[in-house]
Parts: C-alpha cells; structure tokens; sequence
C-alpha cells in the first residue's frame, strides 16, 4: 500500500508478518512509511519539541507489541493511537501545555498545507485562515479537538479516525459533528473551513454516539 506521505509498503500484512516470524529489519519498512503521519499526530497533540522522542518510543511500543496486533487491521490508526496515549503521557509528566503559536508554526510551517500563492494578498489570506482555524481549534474541548485533528490534519477516514482514538464510529460522527458547528460559529462563516476548503466537506454529517 501506498501511504499518503508517500512511502511505499508492498504489502502491510506481510511485512507485519516477516517481523513476528522473526524478521525485525522488516518493521523498518512500516517506520519509514509512517513517521512523517506520526510526527504531525504528535505535533498536534502538543508534543512540541519533544515530538521525534515520542514518535521513536510510540513505535518501539507498536514493535513490542505486534503480537497482539489484530491481522487485517491497517497498521496506522494502530500506530496514531499509540502517538496519541505516548504524547499524552509525555504532556502530563512534563505538566506543560503547548502554546497556540508554536502549534501552528510546526504544524503550518515545515511542510505547509496552502501552498504559497503567487499572489502575497491571497497568500497573507490564506495564512490569516489558517491562523484562525488553529485559534478555533485550541478552544475546543479535548475530545473535539482530537476529532478535527484525526480527519483533517491527519486525513484519516472515519474508521481509520475511529481505531486511532478508540471510539465507536457512531461517537466519532457525533463529536465531529458538533466540533465543525462550533469551528463554524467561532469563525463566523458558516461551515467551518480548513487549510483547503470547508472542513465540513467530508465527513461531517452527524450521528449518535458519546459525544
């Protein structure tokens, strides 16, 4: 399969495969194809500089525990949820929250999602949207916030977002629906509107669960 950051996996199952027969050297394989998705989970979780330590300690977790990985299951939102617990841990012991400002400048500045515009109006535009996304987003609860991050930083489906954050799907649609009602009345336009469009073009539809 070919990962969305680019990296190239013949077959997961059976590289998962060669590394529970026995093969270790196979799991770099799935390191490579998934560390630049586990960085930005990082990142976004508020993992700040501590990022890359988190992600190297999330996949020697996922390594150590691959015997108890469910064959058929997609290996990334497995990995992500493992992120996510690892940052979390992280974040407490250090008893820090991470600024908005240093949240955008590593998830925005690196590796940009608007590509710049030719044009500096439209690109100082462009990264003003940005910006207020980012704000409207720290000021959601927890949970909504992760629900935004999953489907749209992340770009993981529903299922994916749901394996990832250890939900019912039910409950993923729930939340996410009201996370984008509030993205939307915080920023004043209707359906709320991500780096590429309105976030709540995918995925937004509402639906029962814990929320």
């Amino acid at each position: 399969m070919r990962t969305r950051e680019g990296g190239l996996v013949d077959d997961e199952a059976v590289v998962i495969a060669r590394v529970r027969a026995g093969e270790p050297e196979a799991y770099a394989e799935l390191v490579r194809a998934h560390t630049a998705v586990a960085l930005r989970a990082a990142v976004a979780c508020g993992a700040g500089a501590e990022a890359e330590d988190v992600v190297q300690q999330a996949f020697f977790k996922a390594y150590r525990s691959l015997g108890r990985f469910r064959e058929g299951s997609a290996f990334r939102p497995w990995l992500l949820r493992i992120v996510v617990n690892e940052t979390r841990n992280t974040v407490r012991s250090a008893g820090r929250q991470r600024a908005v400002a240093d949240r955008e400048a590593d998830l925005l500045g690196g590796e940009p999602r608007i590509p710049e515009s030719a044009d500096p109006a439209v690109a100082a535009e462009e990264r003003e949207r940005s910006r207020r996304l980012l704000d409207a987003l720290d000021g959601l609860s927890e949970e909504h916030r992760q629900v935004v991050i999953h489907r749209y930083l992340l770009e993981l489906d529903e299922t994916e977002t749901a394996r990832a954050l250890g939900w019912p799907r039910g409950t993923v649609k729930s939340r996410l629906s009201r996370a984008l009602k509030k993205l939307g009345r915080v920023l004043g336009e209707g359906p709320a509107e991500g780096p590429e469009g309105p976030v709540g073009r995918k995925g937004s539809e509402g639906g029962e669960g814990r929320g």
